[in-house]
């Protein structure tokens, strides 16, 4: 059994870039990875296509942070196969209560339809999952927080993998040191996701590129 872990020994491991997964949702025991290639999301290259961009434009949904964490993470986790368990929930909802968790939330009237979590140190956002209930919910809560991180002074969004979403967006992989040199700059950030309003369509539409 390994000793029950606390917020405060979490925050540590981010801050040395190590980061917990389960096995799956029935098992107890985490286990820490530490990428020898690790995603990042690039706040100043993000990919907002035109099908994107459109979809922002003339979306119904409304954007909210911090309304919903534990409803965000319930999201994420509710898939076939999960490595979210009862102790990273346990965790990350601590994390929460200190304010040094984060969700953004993407609502559909009443409905929580998509959402990111991650961790705050400094000036990185580490994420950690997302899921969507309608289509591209998970897509435009990258678009408005990527503009939120930089907006409230973040310099890292780190994704610890590269899956293919998060490569259509932008995302890109860097060599483990090359990750903890830009993880100690940004540790020595001042910013605050609470610094600055959330957003609007049009901000987050300044994120088109010349690409198509």
């Amino acid at each position: 059994m390994h000793p029950r872990l606390t917020a405060e020994m979490l925050l540590q491991a981010y801050r040395q870039g190590v980061f917990p997964m389960a096995e799956d949702r029935n098992d107890d025991r985490l286990y820490w990875f530490d990428p020898v290639l690790r995603g990042v999301l690039p706040l100043d290259g993000f990919y907002l296509s035109r099908s994107l961009a459109r979809r922002i434009r003339t979306m119904p949904f409304q954007v909210t942070v911090d309304h919903d964490f534990a409803g965000v993470m319930s999201g994420c986790a509710a898939r076939e196969t999960t490595w979210i368990n009862s102790e990273i929930t346990r965790l990350f909802n601590d994390l929460h209560a200190t304010g040094h968790a984060h969700s953004l939330e993407i609502w559909d009237g009443r409905d929580l339809v998509g959402g990111v979590y991650g961790v705050a140190i400094g000036g990185a956002f580490c994420g950690e999952s997302m899921f969507s209930r309608r289509k591209d919910a998970s897509k435009i809560a990258l678009a408005y927080l990527v503009t939120h991180l930089r907006n409230c002074g973040f310099v890292l969004f780190d994704t610890q993998y590269l899956t293919d979403h998060l490569a259509s967006l932008g995302g890109h992989e860097i060599p483990r040191a090359a990750y903890r040199r830009r993880l100690a700059d940004a540790l020595g950030k001042d910013a605050d996701i609470a610094r600055v309003p959330l957003p609007d369509a049009y901000d987050v539409l300044q994120l088109r590129t010349h690409r198509s």
